[in-house]
């Protein structure tokens, strides 16, 4: 399977990095040719990978490479017109996140898609994170999500604000676990270091009656990937960057400090799960649950390369990726919303 990457930029960089080791592994897959504009990247990336950069995608289609597949990582305003490039081509696609900057695009990758017959996979990394695999398996019926995505500025990704950044990965996966449509959006963002909002606070109420909670942050001073999520008489806390799965199970005679009943303190039980299970709580049973270690970007384009190879719909679908987008734009509504009732526009450059 002969493949290549449009972008060598940060996160482009790490896709060339896997597929070389998925060569170097002998998996049938051979890294043949990258896309990337800026010379500097592009001197980096072919004298790193021995392979051929070009420009622009379309001298990468006249070069007749035979290639069947390639990974989309250029900055989210060019995804609509690189990946229809090279799905016309007849190649298959791995979309970084979001799958495309509006909900528009979205559906016209994925109407060019299935006419195509080619794979769409949009890149929700985090759906192959190995503790987010492990818990898949024990879902019951969530209720309440805590999610918490912090990092430290950089100036990557820079060209859409924190919820296309960070929050979406959390937003794809609390909709995949949640199984039920978005009834409300509430939401507050500002930017800090930016002229994009860099920090925002979320709460979806789901017509389940499911509700959860989003913090993300690309201006803080540490860096925090964590899932909680409550199920009946079940806690659930995730640590994506240490691929951590905790499970405290409760019964009947629950601790003051947590409550009873239905007025259980959700804060309280998180403090207990943080101290993590040094040992048992009266009414409580903690489990740590066996996970498997692994790169989630190299358990992605795994699951790509399968797909591709054996034409079987992605764990991640396009579908899903333009609901996790759908949930973003209208988050970002919300935000827009509730900044000028706050009457917040001083915060905000023009035109962002």
């Amino acid at each position: 399977m002969r493949v290549a990457v449009a972008g060598a930029g940060a996160f482009g960089r790490n896709h060339l990095r896997v597929y070389r080791e998925l060569e170097s592994a002998g998996q049938g897959v051979v890294l043949a040719a990258a896309v990337e504009p800026d010379p500097s990247r592009s001197a980096e990336a072919a004298a790193k990978f021995n392979i051929p950069v070009f420009p622009t995608v379309e001298g990468l289609l006249a070069a007749s490479l035979q290639l069947h597949a390639a990974s989309v990582a250029v900055p989210t305003v060019h995804h609509h017109a690189v990946a229809a490039a090279l799905l016309d081509a007849g190649l298959d696609l791995l979309v970084e996140k979001p799958l495309a900057a509006s909900l528009e695009q979205a559906d016209a990758l994925i109407a060019q898609a299935a006419g195509l017959e080619r794979i769409l996979q949009p890149g929700h990394l985090e759906r192959f994170n190995p503790a987010i695999l492990a818990v898949e398996s024990r879902l019951r019926r969530p209720m309440f999500f805590e999610a918490h995505r912090l990092s430290v500025f950089t100036p990557r990704a820079l060209d859409v604000d924190v919820v296309l950044d960070l929050m979406i990965h959390d937003l794809d996966i609390v909709l995949t676990f949640a199984g039920s449509p978005v009834r409300e959006v509430r939401a507050v963002g500002l930017p800090i270091l930016s002229p994009k909002v860099d920090i925002a606070n979320v709460r979806v109420e789901f017509e389940s009656g499911c509700v959860a909670n989003f913090t993300a942050s690309r201006v803080s001073t540490e860096r925090v990937r964590k899932l909680r999520f409550f199920e009946p008489r079940q806690y659930v806390s995730i640590d994506y960057a240490r691929q951590d799965l905790l499970v405290i199970r409760m019964d009947g005679s629950m601790p003051a400090e947590i409550g009873a009943g239905d007025k259980i303190d959700a804060s309280a039980l998180a403090k207990i799960a943080d101290r993590g299970a040094a040992g048992p709580a009266p009414g409580l049973s903690f489990a740590k649950p066996d996970v498997t270690p692994g790169e989630p970007l190299r358990l992605e384009i795994e699951s790509f390369v399968e797909s591709v190879r054996t034409r079987r719909q992605p764990k991640v679908t396009a579908h899903q990726g333009r609901e996790a987008l759908k949930l973003a734009l209208e988050i970002q509504a919300a935000m827009g919303a509730h900044a000028r009732r706050a009457g917040l526009g001083d915060f905000f450059a023009p035109g962002a």
